[in-house]
């Protein structure tokens, strides 16, 4: 199987790379090798390399930033996609594409299934709903939704800040009001290989670990795994001054990811196994 990889240089791209190219053809494209805004280019590049799976990991991911450069998280994230989709459909190659939890307002009171209508709070959110839809003018799209992804390199994730500061011994401030079912990079990867094996019928999946958390609770049980006594500081959502609002509730249900036959670990479980690196 011949598997095409763009954003091949980030933080779930990598992994994905490695991981596939243990027992397949990889052409793994860097944002230096193929920026998936330039159309022309994409219809070149998936010409040339006639894949049977392209995996899509390119993004613009800039929450706050996104509010001033619109232009830009839109071409990322949703003409880009296009381009991507358009390529998939005249190759017959499987798309898979990952979204974000940002696509909800985050004003729910228990987890979101695929079927809520979605609510973006700010430019970034919008950019990567219209790459969901978009996605779907592949012939086969699965449209992977995550959350809060940790692992991988290069390491930069709130996870990453949290344990680096218990690590330090510095105060932390985490939110104790906003509820998350993170994502850990390894869980992500074995379920994109299980739903390429598995064939579930194509659409939007919630790939997010078992379980909701705090990211306070997080912090907690992160200090548990290591034996560290952390000065954690507690913070609502309220108290922070952010120029686009966080979904304060955005818990992803992965039900049906689950009755597709891919069960995802709880997320205390993927923190621990992260931990032991």
């Amino acid at each position: 199987m011949r598997v095409m990889v763009t954003g091949a240089a980030g933080q779930l791209g990598a992994s994905i790379v490695r991981w596939f190219a243990a027992g397949h053809e990889v052409v793994a494209l860097r944002r230096g090798d193929l920026d998936i805004s330039d159309s022309p280019a994409v219809h070149e590049a998936i010409t040339s390399i006639s894949p049977d799976v392209l995996i899509n990991c390119a993004a613009y991911n800039q929450v706050d930033d996104a509010e001033d450069h619109a232009a830009a998280a839109l071409e990322a994230n949703a003409m880009g996609v296009a381009s991507l989709a358009r390529g998939a459909r005249q190759a017959g190659a499987v798309l898979i594409h990952y979204s974000t939890d940002f696509v909800f307002d985050g004003q729910a009171a228990q987890p979101y299934v695929e079927t809520d209508a979605p609510a973006p709070l700010g430019v970034y959110g919008m950019s990567k709903l219209l790459g969901e839809w978009l996605a779907a003018d592949a012939k086969r799209a699965y449209v992977l939704r995550v959350e809060s992804l940790f692992g991988g390199q290069p390491a930069k994730s709130s996870v990453d800040r949290i344990l680096a500061g218990i690590r330090e011994g510095a105060p932390v401030r985490v939110f104790s009001d906003r509820v998350v079912t993170p994502s850990y990079v390894e869980d992500v990867v074995l379920a994109t290989d299980a739903i390429l094996k598995l064939e579930p019928p194509a659409g939007t999946y919630h790939c997010v670990n078992s379980g909701e958390v705090t990211w306070l609770g997080l912090a907690e049980e992160a200090a548990r795994l290591m034996g560290a006594k952390a000065d954690l500081v507690p913070v609502r959502v309220s108290e922070v001054p952010l120029r686009v609002r966080r979904p304060q509730y955005c818990a992803l249900s992965n039900e049906k990811l689950r009755r597709a036959g891919i069960p995802m670990p709880p997320w205390q479980d993927a923190l621990a196994r992260y931990l032991r690196g």
